[in-house]
């Protein structure tokens, strides 16, 4: 790897944790109504927006990582048009978050090391196995965001919109990672990811 490689690896790590994202297409349910949201009902909406926010801070950095240690020219173009969506879904959560008075995750820093970590191994393992990770972390996020709209406000059409299309997108990256070769995960090794998510989702929720 060059200097110059590294240096905008870098980049795009300050980028992701500091900088306001952008995203090219509309946020979702911007035509919703908008309906009052109890004092209560913000809380609970800000708190699984911010999940969902570190949630895209880790997938930049997983994307990152297994890019860097990517054999195949291919799979480092998939996993680059797979961030950018994962950018826009950023976007939409941080937009989300500033308009329900919520916050950003104090740890975001932290999630990004870790998740760029995980991304690194992975790839290390070999495309195959570094795509079936890739697919694997898209349907634990796909079955977390079916979650969430279960627990949004009933009343927050726009946030349920947002993680809706997220859904979707995450669903996709899946199917893409399978169509690609992506290689079926170890049980143990799923069950450690679930662990991994389950114990960032429950910290996020609070800091």
């Amino acid at each position: 790897m060059t200097a110059d490689y590294l240096i905008v690896e870098f980049d795009k790590a300050l980028r992701t944790v500091f900088a306001k994202a952008s995203t090219a297409r509309d946020v979702p349910g911007q035509g919703c109504s908008g309906l009052h949201l109890s004092v209560e009902e913000k809380a609970q909406s800000s708190a699984l927006m911010r999940i969902n926010h570190v949630g895209e801070i880790c997938a930049q950095a997983l994307y990152q990582g297994q890019a860097l240690t990517s054999r195949s020219a291919e799979i480092r173009q998939t996993l680059g048009h797979a961030a950018a969506e994962e950018t826009e879904h950023l976007a939409w959560t941080e937009q989300r978050l500033v308009e329900l008075g919520g916050r950003k995750s104090r740890l975001n820093p932290l999630w990004y090391c870790g998740a760029l970590s995980m991304g690194v191994v992975a790839g290390k393992f070999g495309d195959a196995w570094s795509l079936g990770f890739l697919a694997e972390t898209e349907r634990q996020v796909e079955a977390h965001l079916d979650f969430h709209l279960t627990k949004l406000p009933a009343l927050d059409a726009k946030s349920r919109a947002i993680v809706d299309q997220m859904r979707l997108d995450e669903i996709a990256h899946a199917e893409t990672a399978v169509r690609l070769g992506a290689r079926e995960l170890p049980l143990p090794v799923k069950v450690l990811m679930r662990l991994v998510s389950r114990a960032m989702t429950l910290t996020a929720y609070y800091v």
